[in-house]
């Protein structure tokens, strides 16, 4: 028995080593309260207890439009912008991640808007989307082989015929959306959800960003990425498309430092737009054959095809060359799905899948479960360089709707030199249960 207590005793030793060595350091420590109660967004105890059961108003509600600006001519006001939006604004200045240039000034015949003291549109310093100059990290070109589909502006008069024909064909598609129409169309938005459709940023009142103050910016984006959160049990959006096409290194900084959107814009326009206008610029006809063209070319880059849901008109294009996008031999999928391998949201997969509960300005920092079971870590920050293409300074109507115009972060690893938590435990568990069957052995004798 005295042989058996003997061998009991370095288990004991080696138990209470598992948990290291407490004689390296002072016990002695200064005692204060935290600044504050609570852990921040990107801590890692948010996603030990994270969940997707957060309760949002029923959508159309009075409770669910309060505190929403209202819709054009008037601009969301800036001093209703929430807190957090603006100190994520300010700490984006302060690391000198937004470049600090000029606004550009609306065009007095309604064209594209210039720049200040002749700075060049196309030039490093402004990168101009609608001057067509390329800032890296924006999206212009769909993955080589596919057609993203793609519709501007909604909810709007076309919404209700583009769903029905996409519920019928089981087709999903993503919806660059205006917040002030979602505030008055809300049912449209949902249905566009239960479809199963990917639903992006088209800012709040649809006007030249370029022009905006960096307020201003924040006010357009925010909002209507607010009121998607609130629509969708949560979901927070990854792409915005500008308005008219129009962003800069500014903007598209502002974007993704403040918000962590990603700037979408297009290879292909079909000007649909303006099918309803007593002038328009294209015609049915035009746009079958343009889609003939497209489809029927290269299939590197990838298509992205600018279309809206303005009209019965617009989408009945859409309608009309749907089957050659089938025939083509191109993947025809949503684009934000298409572009980001099934993960349309930055703290959600999809529609259905589980929600990583976060607000419109940290959901940047939330992991993202994919559908085959892995993670995806949030969109990193666009690179600041550019590059120039062919100029495209033709003046459009400022009073139609054209639009004229995933960076991931790997997951940090565990450190190698860290001791593992779970072989720990299983150490001192062994441990535990050999000298507890030693005991009850000695006791029985």
């Amino acid at each position: 028995m005295l042989a058996l207590t003997l061998l009991a005793l370095p288990l004991l030793s080696t138990a209470s080593s598992v948990h290291g060595r407490h004689d390296s350091h002072s016990h002695t420590h200064a005692k204060r309260l935290p600044s504050h109660w609570f852990h921040e967004a990107r801590h890692p105890v948010h996603e030990l207890f994270r969940r997707d059961d957060a309760t949002f108003p029923t959508v159309g509600s009075d409770e669910w439009a309060a505190g929403y600006p209202p819709g054009p001519p008037a601009s969301p006001d800036v001093s209703k912008i929430p807190a957090a939006w603006v100190a994520a604004l300010n700490d984006a200045i302060s690391r000198k991640a937004i470049p600090d240039i000029p606004l550009a000034l609306n065009a007095s015949d309604g064209g594209n808007p210039t720049y200040p003291n002749g700075l060049d549109p196309n030039g490093p310093e402004i990168c101009s989307a609608t001057y067509k100059c390329r800032i890296d990290g924006d999206i212009w070109d769909g993955p080589a082989g596919t057609v993203g589909i793609s519709f501007d502006d909604g909810p709007e008069a076309g919404t209700d015929d583009l769903l029905a024909f996409l519920e019928t064909n089981k087709q999903k598609v993503t919806h660059f959306l205006i917040g002030s129409n979602i505030l008055y169309e809300p049912a449209k938005l949902t249905r566009m959800f239960k479809n199963g459709d990917d639903l992006a940023v088209h800012t709040w009142t649809h006007p030249h960003m370029t022009t905006q103050s960096n307020l201003q910016v924040v006010a357009e984006l925010g909002f209507t990425m607010q009121i998607i959160h609130q629509s969708t049990g949560g979901r927070v959006p990854k792409y915005w498309r500008p308005p008219y096409g129009d962003s800069d290194k500014r903007v598209t900084a502002i974007a993704k430092e403040v918000f962590g959107l990603t700037t979408v814009v297009w290879n292909q326009d079909t000007l649909d737009w303006s099918l309803t206008d007593t002038n328009p610029e294209t015609s049915a006809d035009k746009i079958q054959s343009q889609m003939k063209e497209w489809l029927g070319g290269p299939k590197t880059p990838g298509l992205v095809i600018l279309e809206h849901e303005v009209s019965q008109k617009s989408v009945a294009s859409f309608i009309a060359a749907y089957p050659l996008m089938q025939q083509s031999g191109f993947q025809v999928g949503s684009l934000a799905s298409l572009l980001s391998n099934n993960v349309s949201y930055q703290n959600a997969a999809d529609n259905t899948g589980t929600v990583n509960v976060a607000d419109v300005v940290n959901a940047k920092n939330a992991a993202v479960a994919k559908p085959d079971g892995s993670s995806a870590a949030s969109a990193s920050s666009p690179s600041s360089s550019s590059k120039s293409t062919s100029a495209d300074s033709t003046s459009k109507n400022n009073n139609n709707k054209a639009n004229n115009n995933a960076n991931t972060s790997p997951s940090p690893s565990p450190s190698p030199s860290a001791p593992s938590s779970a072989s720990s435990q299983k150490t001192l568990g062994s441990a535990t249960a050999m000298l507890c069957a030693a005991v009850v052995f000695l006791l029985s004798q």
